[in-house]
């Protein structure tokens, strides 16, 4: 595996640009300038005005991430966010980084037009990052499930904790998260933490998710759920920690905090406090954006009925619980974990395809959602307490 090495120290397995916008109103004036480029020009924003320490570090993360090499920031102007000291931090890490203001520059065109410019520059820069040999333990790898059915729990999630725990062996960093979606698995998650302390802290995770949902009359079990055969929340719940493995939990992190050490962690994603900002993860591509915040180099998806959706920044993995629904999108689906139900395929196999992909995914050849074009990005508030700027 070759990534590209960082002023940092860290490893990357993508070299991409990334245009940020600080505002909705400057989402035009980014998309515009993005999507004047290709592969390597990818978008991701913010679209409140408001200040918020959760989405200004979620943005400070993701513009230093790895996989990053340099970063357009758009602004409006007048909105809230800190440019100047986004800016700034970004420069620190040794990237190149531009900033236009739209209501400096004199509005859509020529924002646009210089965006395109500082582009090419940036990208001209960074054509010359020195490469490096990327091993196992210099990976972070982050695992969501999306679109869960009833083969989910019993071929694509199991398969994923399963690779976590060659990884985590090998000394990769592995994430999961969805405390929402572990409602129940409390006490099983608390067994596996490496102190007391770090088991209380995962026992009241859970709980805390519990009560969020309940303050929101929401939970995470969803029609398509139902339709694709699960039952109850247990067995989904259940299925969903399969994915986590069976190696000790090292911590719990947040969204756009790094693990301090390798091995397996888990990631709060519901806010601290009362219920006041929504829905913890309104769709899946907020988790995923948290995971690559931490500094995940690639995701693992799993689905069951079969989401197509891919992310900025760092490549998605989909692995596919149904057979069926990889027969009928395999064009989407990067492994067919759903041979174990209907091909005699083992849990050993699909690990070895899982971690082929991963390689390969590495090494630069790219996912089928990447291969697609898919982007997707979300970012919204939150606030945690343990969160400072």
């Amino acid at each position: 595996m070759q990534g590209f090495l960082r002023n940092d120290g860290r490893k990357g397995i993508r070299n991409i640009v990334l245009v940020a916008y600080l505002v909705e109103c400057a989402h035009h004036v980014a998309a515009r300038i993005a999507q004047h480029f290709k592969d390597d020009v990818h978008l991701i924003g913010f679209s409140g005005c408001a200040p918020n320490d959760y989405a200004e570090l979620m943005m400070r993360q993701l513009c230093t991430h790895p996989n990053v090499g340099g970063v357009l920031l758009v602004s409006l102007g007048c909105e809230n966010f800190q440019r100047n000291r986004l800016l700034q931090d970004i420069r620190n890490s040794g990237r190149p980084a531009s900033l236009v203001v739209i209501q400096e520059e004199g509005g859509t065109l020529p924002s646009i037009e210089k965006g395109i410019a500082c582009i090419n520059n940036m990208r001209q820069e960074i054509s010359d990052v020195p490469m490096t040999t990327l091993q196992w333990s210099d990976l972070m790898i982050g695992t969501v499930c999306g679109g869960s059915d009833g083969y989910s729990g019993i071929t694509a999630n199991p398969s994923v904790g399963h690779t976590f725990d060659f990884l985590v062996d090998q000394g990769a960093t592995c994430i999961f998260e969805e405390p929402g979606e572990l409602i129940g698995c409390e006490r099983l998650l608390q067994n596996r933490a490496i102190s007391p302390e770090l088991g209380d802290r995962l026992y009241n995770c859970i709980v805390k998710a519990d009560k969020y949902y309940k303050q929101m009359g929401h939970d995470s079990f969803s029609a398509g759920n139902a339709t694709g055969g699960l039952t109850t929340i247990e067995e989904k719940s259940l299925g969903s920690y399969c994915k986590s493995g069976s190696r000790p939990i090292q911590g719990l992190t947040y969204p756009a905090l790094q693990p301090t050490a390798a091995g397996l962690w888990m990631m709060d994603v519901v806010p601290d406090g009362e219920a006041r900002w929504g829905f913890p993860n309104i769709n899946d591509n907020a988790e995923i954006m948290e995971m690559i915040a931490c500094g995940c180099h690639m995701v693992l998806y799993t689905t069951g009925r079969g989401s197509v959706a891919g992310s900025a920044i760092s490549p998605v993995i989909k692995v596919c619980s149904n057979p069926d629904t990889y027969r009928q999108m395999s064009a989407d689906m990067d492994i067919n974990a759903g041979a174990i139900v209907t091909g005699g395929a083992s849990f050993d196999d699909i690990r070895t395809l899982i971690l082929q992909c991963i390689e390969q995914t590495a090494s630069g050849v790219p996912t089928k959602s990447e291969a697609l074009g898919h982007r997707e990005y979300s970012l919204g508030y939150k606030s945690f307490g343990c969160m400072r700027l």
